[in-house]
């Protein structure tokens, strides 16, 4: 019995185990740029790589080659790493990825981070028609122009990391909007750029006002939500180690129960046997000390018995 509920145990507990290091030989790091991915020139940022704390190294990629790793100190202290970029430039700018180590394996690459840098050509102009205060359900188009020669332009709402419109054009571009709800009112810039990571100076402010009392619930954008990996990862190792344990406590329960089972079977089969030899002992007993000229009853009962012992 103790030998079964061992290697149940050990059972249960090699499956969470190999189940761990599935998951985790298979999860991503999560990766962001702080304060910001759209970084001016000259400025520092700092570029976060998280993993786990049984991480013993992370390793920083541009466009796929290795620029830098880390090693945390002391080991197993900490679940996230910082890269730090002393100065942006046009070099330091393009579309970063992390992995880190835990034992053997190495994680997945993470999601990619696209950095920008700004502030490396002349300064566009932005204008909004029919202007920048309009009312509920109507229409806007962002015009951005440059005099440097670009065909590539970026809208940008303040306070949002990714650019809300591309734009393309020779030296200018135009982005429609509409129809608008109270979601878009806000501050905008344009960029113009010869790639995607090093943009120009950003254009002047425009303040989008929208006004109005009444607005149809139907215009309001919604962002479908967003599918977790890390999350589901874990979600899904959880739900197979409680699986597991549960298996392996219904085991457990299964052969406590018929060890009960077998040990009160054993118990009644004991009691009964005693009280069979208690009742033969005791008619010999009782009729042994019967003097000779008497009988009782229960000596003629027993008369077999008693010639047999005579």
């Amino acid at each position: 019995m103790l030998w079964t509920l061992t290697a149940l145990l050990g059972l249960g507990l090699c499956l969470g185990q190999r189940t761990s290091t599935l998951n985790q030989s298979l999860s991503k790091p999560t990766v962001w740029a702080k304060p910001k991915n759209i970084i001016p020139k000259g400025k520092p940022v700092g570029i976060w790589c998280q993993g786990t704390l049984e991480a013993s190294e992370y390793q920083l990629f541009l466009e796929g080659s290795i620029v830098d790793l880390k090693r945390p100190q002391p080991p197993g202290s900490v679940s996230k790493v910082m890269f730090l970029i002393p100065v942006m430039s046009s070099h330091t700018a393009g579309r970063y990825s992390c992995i880190y180590q835990s034992g053997e394996l190495w994680s997945e690459p993470s999601d990619p981070l696209d950095l920008v840098v700004t502030g490396l050509y002349d300064t566009p102009s932005l204008q909004v028609y029919p202007g920048p205060q309009v009312t509920l359900g109507e229409n806007v188009i962002f015009h951005c122009h440059l005099n440097t020669g670009t065909r590539t332009f970026f809208l940008l709402k303040e306070g949002r990391s990714n650019p809300v419109q591309h734009g393309y054009g020779n030296s200018k571009a135009e982005f429609p909007m509409g129809p608008l709800t109270r979601a878009h009112r806000g501050t905008y810039r344009c960029f113009g750029s010869y790639n995607d990571y090093i943009w120009s100076f950003p254009s002047e402010p425009v303040v989008l006002l929208v006004t109005g009392d009444v607005e149809n619930s139907s215009l309001v954008p919604t962002d479908p939500t967003s599918f977790d990996p890390v999350f589901w990862d874990h979600t899904t190792q959880n739900l197979i180690r409680i699986g597991l344990a549960f298996v392996v406590l219904v085991a457990l329960v299964w052969l406590l129960a018929g060890e009960w089972l077998s040990r009160k079977r054993a118990q009644k089969e004991d009691k009964r046997g005693t009280n069979g030899q208690f009742r033969r002992r005791g008619g010999i007993c009782s009729l042994a000390n019967q003097p000779r000229g008497s009988v009782s009853v229960g000596a003629l009962e027993a008369a077999p018995l008693t010639r047999a012992l005579w």
